[in-house]
């Protein structure tokens, strides 16, 4: 175990108060993460209400784990509101990226404006109130084509394979929310796991390797399972995956289940990826392909 991981501390929203056993790669982004600001009213009707977690809070868990980089998501929570998610960004500054939630009455000035601000994606919550609807799916990811965003999309497996069609043929690349929000027991047995398995060959999607915890049975992402569910992307197609911590963990400040260990989190990751190499991969060189972070400076001599 190195130093760093044997000093500890606490961090808001996430369990245990040590750092990872696992020394990230310098430029390692989390490609998953809310904030939430009592300021911004939530959207009617909201099935989440967390509490606030600022970009101070955020920046204690950086500090822990280790990760430089930042994508930050408007949760369901604010609806189509991205005021609190912008916020965010701008505190957070050049090594963030946003991912905001827009319907079709969003004018493209206001798509410009967002990607003046560091947007580089639309996401679709089907799973949470199912706004914006599927059927915005194709006319969206029409009108951010030219931008040269992404659809990020959280949709149970049934979902799934209602919009088979549509994500087959999105003009944008797509990204998967949370495992493709596959259980581990429908690994190679739900015809959505292999729907998503196919569009990671044949490079029209991304995933991201982040909650765990949700799809867990144990609620753990340490769960064998998970592993193995990893797995099975981890050798379909590793230049097309992500990796997020979901904080401030939103459904377990509801109850739904324990506050995850973010230290775990992540050496859960190194154990899934196997090797540096690979976790590099994950962490730094899709990320700088999917949200168009820099490149590093090169070393002076």
């Amino acid at each position: 175990m190195s130093a760093l991981a044997a000093a500890s501390t606490t961090v808001p929203f996430s369990a245990g108060t040590g750092r990872p056993a696992t020394v990230l790669p310098a430029g390692a982004c989390d490609c998953h993460m809310h904030v939430y600001d009592g300021r911004f009213p939530a959207a009617p009707g909201a099935a989440l209400l967390p509490p606030d977690a600022s970009v101070a809070d955020y920046r204690q868990l950086q500090q822990r784990i280790g990760t430089r980089r930042t994508v930050l998501v408007t949760p369901s929570t604010y609806g189509t509101d991205n005021a609190c998610m912008l916020a965010g960004l701008a505190a957070l500054g050049d090594d963030a990226r946003g991912v905001a939630v827009v319907d079709e009455s969003v004018s493209d000035a206001e798509l410009l404006r967002l990607h003046g601000l560091g947007v580089r994606g639309i996401r679709f919550n089907l799973s949470l109130g199912g706004h914006p609807p599927a059927s915005s799916l194709r006319p969206l990811a029409e009108r951010i084509a030219a931008l040269g965003w992404h659809v990020q999309l959280l949709a149970p497996p049934e979902t799934l394979l209602a919009v088979q069609d549509d994500l087959r043929s999105l003009p944008v690349p797509l990204i998967f929310d949370h495992l493709g929000r596959i259980a581990p027991a429908q690994a190679g047995q739900h015809p959505a796991h292999a729907l998503v398995l196919e569009l990671l060959r044949a490079d029209k999607a991304w995933l991201k390797l982040s909650g765990g915890y949700i799809v867990s049975a144990l609620h753990r992402t340490d769960d064998p399972a998970v592993a193995a569910l990893a797995a099975t992307y981890l050798d379909a197609a590793p230049h097309r995956l992500v990796w997020g911590s979901d904080w401030p963990h939103a459904t377990a400040s509801a109850g739904r289940h324990p506050m995850p260990d973010d230290a775990a989190q992540v050496d859960a990751l190194a154990r899934w990826t196997g090797t540096p190499e690979r976790l590099h991969q994950v962490l730094v060189d899709n990320p700088r392909a999917l949200y168009g972070f820099p490149a590093p400076a090169p070393i002076s001599p």
